[in-house]
């Protein structure tokens, strides 16, 4: 599969963004996603995840509340929505896909097998 992420930019504190992640190639119901997330100088962090059929969904605690994972997989779509935005949100982030086909998602970032070209989030306070 292929994944293409999409919908970053420059906001300022408290705005929102909706990012996407198109896949291309096998169906997309076969695979949980994942958008991660790289500061400068940081280590790629787990935002959120989301199962293949869209029932289970984990976020990163400090993203609770603000951002919501979804998935439309008629679309071949994945969206994270963020909202309430902080300038610690500033990263490039990326979907990634999970090929297992386990029932829940997936929490460690060696679990997932393919990755979009990540799209940068800048937030301005």
């Amino acid at each position: 599969v292929q994944l293409q992420a999409s919908g970053g930019g420059l906001v300022q504190a408290g705005g929102s963004l909706r990012l996407s992640c198109t896949a291309s190639g096998r169906a997309f119901v076969s695979y949980g996603i994942a958008w991660f997330r790289q500061a400068p100088g940081k280590e790629r962090e787990l935002v959120a995840a989301i199962s293949r059929t869209g029932g289970s969904t984990s976020y990163v605690d400090s993203v609770k509340g603000r951002f919501t994972i979804s998935r439309v997989n008629g679309a071949s779509t994945s969206y994270l929505q963020m909202n309430s935005l902080k300038p610690e949100d500033t990263a490039v982030y990326y979907c990634a896909a999970d090929k297992s086909m386990r029932v829940g998602v997936a929490l460690n970032i060696y679990e997932y097998d393919y990755w979009g070209q990540g799209t940068q989030v800048t937030v301005s306070s």
